[in-house]
């Protein structure tokens, strides 16, 4: 029997990001935590979510957005902030946000490599393809049978998270609708996604599908995401929206913050 334990969390406290001591403080929206016991990743997993101030108003069933990087001491705080401020403008329509917390993030995010020197960054790496099957299988209907939602699903995430994000367009297409990737370290298995991708692209499925994704100068990272642009420019697939945005003045620590309104406004308005 899955074990859930469930806690509403109310905080205005402010915090500074763990992963770099020049993150912005971010205030920490009001929220709901869960935890799950995933038997697939073998661990209970913390999943927090915002919900706009129209879902406790309205009995709408809402879109639901999901990141990898979802913690409260990760990027949750300021992607929430961000889509209650472009509900709030009108420029994308009310939506639900999932942040998964992370435990072992480089084990989570990655796909399996052969290479010697991506093994080194943590003890376990390559085992996203259990925790996509975490989000699709036990995830997605966790935060069906919780909230009202629709059938859309989008994905959001950077550097290792933008990675996930990517390969989850590939090899598992179906899962989201709207993918969202800031500098996806594309570079990871000797840049494997960027030289397989023809041949992913012929099982793609026929369903509509839409991918934003940014590359900022850093050297290791900006050769791939146009690459992969310029894959997509040759598919030209009607069934896949796509923008390249090539942010040549953002470093990574940067490119997140710096991009984020523009992408998802664009993935999710669609007006364009």
């Amino acid at each position: 029997m899955k074990i859930i334990y469930f806690s509403l969390i109310i905080s205005f406290a402010t915090l500074i990001s763990c992963f770099s001591p020049s993150q912005a403080v971010d205030e920490i929206p009001v929220h709901q935590t869960f935890k799950i016991q995933s038997w697939k990743l073998s661990e209970v997993r913390t999943i927090n979510v915002w919900t706009p101030n129209t879902y406790e108003t309205t009995s709408d069933s809402l879109p639901v957005m999901y990141m990898g990087d979802g913690g409260i001491k990760e990027d949750f705080p300021h992607i929430a902030k961000t889509l209650a401020k472009l509900i709030q403008e009108k420029k994308i329509k009310p939506l639900i946000l999932v942040g998964i917390e992370n435990t072992q993030r480089r084990r989570d995010l990655t796909g399996v490599t052969t290479v010697a020197k991506d093994k080194e960054i943590a003890p376990v790496v390559g085992e996203s393809a259990k925790f996509r099957s975490f989000i699709n299988d036990e995830l997605f209907p966790e935060i069906n049978k919780r909230f009202r939602t629709t059938i859309e699903k989008s994905i959001i995430g950077e550097s290792l998270s933008g990675l996930f994000v990517v390969e989850t367009f590939f090899l598992t297409p179906e899962m989201f609708d709207n993918y969202i990737a800031f500098d996806p370290s594309l570079w990871w298995n000797n840049h494997n996604l960027i030289t397989t991708a023809k041949t992913n692209f012929k099982k793609f499925p026929a369903a509509k599908k839409r991918i934003w994704f940014a590359g900022s100068n850093t050297e290791d990272i900006l050769p791939y995401t146009k690459a992969l642009a310029a894959i997509l420019k040759k598919e030209s697939k009607t069934n896949i929206q796509w923008k390249f945005s090539d942010e040549p003045t953002e470093k990574h620590e940067t490119i997140f913050r710096a991009t984020k309104e523009k992408a998802i406004v664009w993935t999710l308005s669609k007006t364009n």
